[in-house]
């Protein structure tokens, strides 16, 4: 499909079929209740499900790859392959170091005989034209024949015969046209061959610059590729996990159990609500909406246990995404109770100033960094923060003449940051639930970009790390239901709908 000039930008009145809206009236009865929504891109139909054979199976697992891969490229700006040579002291890298010492050995022994061997040598050169030409244009032709008829292997053997061949002219010339193919960020490794001498040296420091051309090359054609991939993703996307789901039915399992838990989550919710009304009898089945229960699906994933517990097939492409965004927010969470317990017990005067808020943020983001790995002992951490605390808060009370903290408000305040890691803290919990309020509020708004909620009292110390995952989150989700909304459609339409009257549910469908 060629590339284009127009706007990369997803715009989301362009993309149909999606869930993206807010509105029930994107989720209407209709729309579950009939089979309207099952085309070429949506789920299957509910036949019983076929064995799965190993060769489907494995091609599932490459559409799998291919799908994470091109999401990855389109919504990753900073995506790119590096160069990562394997550690020295690891196996591999053992390995690997030991079998290419013997080979460049060989090659040395064999162009010292006398006279020389140059079998391997000519087969090298042959790699490297091969390479040379992977990076040429189509219309390069000039180049092309050029290459071509120096390192040609036919002419290189006659050479050897006859005496004539000249390695080092060969590597030389190879450098010089690696230099006028390369990008401009390897001119110092083209310099740095050119100053070698040994030849068996050269050529191995060849392939190295080489297999970063190589890498280059990759990063400039997935940089390309990114505009198209954009504008083509939420098709794309939807193909490719529908032919997963053909190759390999139980696919959306665990999405249909996450919407599940989702929905008694709800049904929960409202029970408890009805229990509570003086007028409830209880013989009335709760009428969920869709999109609440969708949204308190995605509102889930910000709680998740990603390291026990698979996530939703349809959200696999965005899982590291995801958890980065949930560590980032169970910090963010403990720097707004640590800014909360210290404003009570020192009084917003103090606490309130911004130079002197921004100062305790800091300190707290500095020793809570790296609070989600399993080594990290945070009760520690937060009575380091709790003392650092103290020390502030005195240093900025001496300044401007007050009296300081006495032993007793300063046990007593590193004492209640202690206690944030305990189970129903009251100010961790309440911290939580505006948290998840915004997060919440952010799913209903039509588009996050033109209109953002109001923040929750207590977050302001950390307004501009909330909004700004907040606005990320909503972009993953957003898209999500772009892509995935159809099959999220069937998978409601049956949970929530398949208990519906006969006479009803015909009616419905017969709108459609």
């Amino acid at each position: 499909m060629p590339l284009d000039d127009q706007n990369s930008d997803f715009d989301s009145s362009r993309l149909s079929e999606s869930t993206g809206s807010s509105s029930d009236s994107e989720y209407s009865r209709q729309s579950f209740t009939s089979d309207s929504s099952s085309k070429p891109n949506s789920p299957a139909s509910t036949s019983p499900p076929k064995p799965v054979t190993f060769d489907e199976l494995m091609a599932a697992a490459r559409n799998l790859s291919n799908l994470t891969l091109a999401h990855e490229i389109a919504v990753n700006e900073n995506f790119h392959i590096e160069h990562i040579d394997l550690p020295q002291n690891s196996l591999e890298g053992r390995v690997k170091q030991i079998v290419h010492k013997a080979f460049w050995d060989h090659l040395e022994s064999e162009l010292n005989e006398d006279p020389p061997e140059y079998d391997h040598a000519i087969k090298l050169f042959e790699e490297i034209k091969e390479t040379l030409l992977s990076f040429l244009t189509p219309g390069a032709n000039r180049i092309r024949n050029q290459i071509c008829e120096v390192l040609d292997a036919d002419l290189l053997r006659q050479q050897v015969e006859h005496d004539a061949v000249d390695i080092l002219g060969l590597a030389n010339y190879v450098i010089n046209t690696m230099g006028k193919l390369c990008a401009p960020i390897r001119d110092d490794d083209i310099k740095q061959l050119k100053s070698t001498g040994n030849i068996v040296e050269l050529l191995r420091q060849i392939f190295h610059v080489l297999d970063l051309m190589k890498m280059d090359m990759v990063n400039y054609t997935i940089q390309n590729l990114r505009p198209q991939l954009q504008r083509n993703l939420v098709d794309y996307e939807r193909t490719k996990f529908q032919e997963i789901l053909e190759e390999t039915p139980s696919a959306l399992d665990l999405t249909t159990e996450w919407i599940k838990e989702s929905i008694n989550d709800e049904l929960s919710s409202v029970s408890c609500e009805t229990s509570s009304s003086p007028d409830a009898d209880g013989s009335s089945k709760p009428n969920l909406s869709p999109t609440l229960v969708l949204n308190n699906g995605y509102l889930k994933l910000l709680q998740w246990d990603y390291q026990k517990k698979a996530i939703p097939e349809t959200l696999i492409t965005d899982e590291v995404r995801l958890q980065k965004l949930k560590e980032k927010l169970n910090e963010l969470q403990i720097v707004a109770c640590v800014s909360l317990i210290t404003s009570n017990m020192v009084g917003a005067a103090i606490v309130g100033l911004p130079e002197f808020a921004d100062k305790l943020k800091r300190i707290s983001a500095v020793l809570l960094e790296g609070m989600n790995k399993e080594t990290f002992d945070l009760k520690e951490a937060l009575n380091t923060v709790g003392i650092q605390i103290c020390s502030e808060v005195n240093r900025s009370l001496s300044e401007r003449g007050l009296d300081t903290l006495n032993t007793e408000i300063q046990n007593n305040l590193v004492g209640q940051i202690c206690s944030i890691v305990e189970k129903d803290n009251p100010i961790s919990s309440l911290i939580d639930k505006r948290i998840q309020l915004y997060m919440k509020s952010l799913l209903t708004f039509p588009s996050i970009q033109k209109c953002v909620p109001a923040m929750p009292g207590g977050l302001a110390v950390i307004q501009a790390e909330i909004e700004s995952i907040g606005s990320q989150y909503a972009s993953i989700v957003n898209f999500n239901k772009q892509v995935y909304g159809p099959f999220y459609a069937n998978i409601l339409r049956k949970l929530l709908f398949s208990e519906a009257p006969m006479g009803k549910t015909e009616t419905d469908a017969s709108t459609n």
